[in-house]
């Protein structure tokens, strides 16, 4: 922990704010964020008038999301412009297109950073508080049960809806080795699970030499000493290979649950969101995953009421989910962004009908995931437990799904064996039966 004082005080009475929102790439960058700025002895707070270093990463992937960045920074400008409170205020994240334009627009902001650019925030931090990074071997807070590890950043797609590439740009891979180190080191501070995270994960090594791809990278995390488990996400349709698929599924540490947004079940929907696959090409791939793992887990993303969308196109997304039987449906109804191919066009299905048709989805689904859950009940799965809600231990089993349990004993980071005593659409209760140290062959 660094020693060093700034204006007099030690950092250890220093206390940042920082908010964080969007997706689990974000929420990764937000954790080492805070990570970096304990170690240097400095201390989180919730309020943000006990604070010196005010801190936002954003989101804007819809202008739902925006409109929540451009508040929060309005609330905190008079905390910002006090001369008197030596206080900073830095942005980071998918809002930031242009530094330099941005900080004319928003001159009560000290500092703009692109999505990811931890480095050039904790530069600015240390630069401002006068003192000397840590060394890279500083002792570090003990990890979560759960972390998370970015193997690229960026997208190549271009899918008409979607701001993300614009803001977070091309495909960019990590070195392998890096990789492995990074979670080498959570594993040996305590983590038990690591999800490999990529705006478009399925393609990570395109842009490397070495001809790496997703499928080597699960090989090497998986052979870290104390990991229990590995997930990866968010795929895309069209960079989902066999090999992918072969190797997660012979890797008994890999969890099967797959994070695999369809987004349309239409075709003429999908190449108007120039997705770059056909309805029967999604179909097939998830035949093949549940033919390679017959106890995986698929979720997927579904939009409804995107621009020109039919009520016979839709009925087509419908039958998607209907006859492909999801874990879990991540659904919204189409908003118009700023920035996209897609806001040229005519946003022509109404908003009630949107409404309408995001609640024969929701239905829908909330009737696969009770029977799916259902099947569960009386069976014995493996839960990894996270934490502790409201009294009782939270876990979640190989394939993603929520289970609570009560016991007086402490199972953080222990797999345990629980049998399911009540199922819900969403969540599980049970009681433990039995704790292993090992990952078991049993999913759930």
């Amino acid at each position: 922990m660094l020693r060093e004082r700034c204006g007099g005080l030690p950092l250890s009475s220093l206390k940042y704010y920082l908010w964080n929102i969007g997706c689990q790439m974000n929420q990764a960058d937000a954790r080492r964020l805070a990570e970096a700025l304990d170690v240097r002895g400095m201390t989180a707070t919730r309020s943000p008038e006990e604070a010196r270093v005010l801190l936002l990463n954003t989101c804007v992937v819809r202008q739902s999301a925006e409109d929540k960045v451009l508040g929060r920074m309005a609330s905190l400008q008079s905390l910002a412009s006090d001369p008197a409170a030596s206080r900073i205020l830095l942005v980071m994240g998918c809002f930031v297109d242009d530094p330099v334009l941005m900080a004319e627009r928003y001159p009560y902001v000290h500092g703009f950073f692109l999505p990811s650019d931890l480095r050039g925030v904790l530069s600015h931090i240390d630069a401002w508080l006068g003192v000397v990074p840590p060394s890279a071997d500083a002792v570090s807070a003990p990890a979560q049960v759960n972390e998370s590890v970015a193997i690229s950043y960026g997208c190549d797609h271009h899918c008409t809806y979607c701001i993300v590439t614009d803001r977070r740009g091309a495909q960019r891979s990590r070195p392998l080795q890096e990789i492995v180190r990074e979670a080498a080191d959570l594993v040996a501070r305590g983590a038990r699970e690591i999800t490999l995270l990529g705006q478009n994960v399925d393609a990570y090594g395109s842009d490397l030499p070495e001809g790496t791809d997703l499928a080597d990278v699960l090989c090497a995390v998986h052979e870290i000493p104390g990991l229990l488990r590995l997930r990866f996400l968010t795929s895309h349709p069209r960079e989902m290979s066999q090999r992918i698929i072969d190797t997660a599924a012979a890797l008994p540490k890999v969890c099967p649950s797959w994070e695999l947004p369809a987004q349309s079940g239409d075709d003429t929907v999908l190449r108007r969101m120039a997705r770059g696959y056909t309805s029967a090409h999604y179909r097939d791939l998830v035949r093949r995953i549940r033919e390679a793992r017959p106890d995986a887990g698929i979720n997927t993303d579904i939009i409804v009421g995107f621009c020109g969308e039919t009520e016979g196109q839709f009925e087509n997304t419908v039958a998607l989910v209907r006859d492909l039987c999801f874990d879990q449906v991540h659904l919204a109804a189409y908003s118009v962004r700023e920035g996209t191919a897609a806001a040229h066009w005519l946003d022509d299905v109404p908003p009630e009908e949107k409404e309408r048709r995001r609640l024969v989805i929701e239905g829908l689904q909330t009737e696969i995931a009770t029977a799916r859950n259902a099947a569960l009940l009386g069976e014995v799965v493996p839960v990894l437990v996270e934490s502790r809600q409201r009294g009782r231990w939270r876990g979640r089993t190989p394939t993603n799904k929520l289970v609570f349990f009560q016991d007086p004993a402490n199972w953080r980071g222990v797999l345990a064996d629980v049998r399911i005593t009540w199922t819900g659409p969403w969540s599980m209760i049970g009681e433990v039966v039995n704790k292993r140290d090992e990952p078991s062959d049993k999913t759930a």
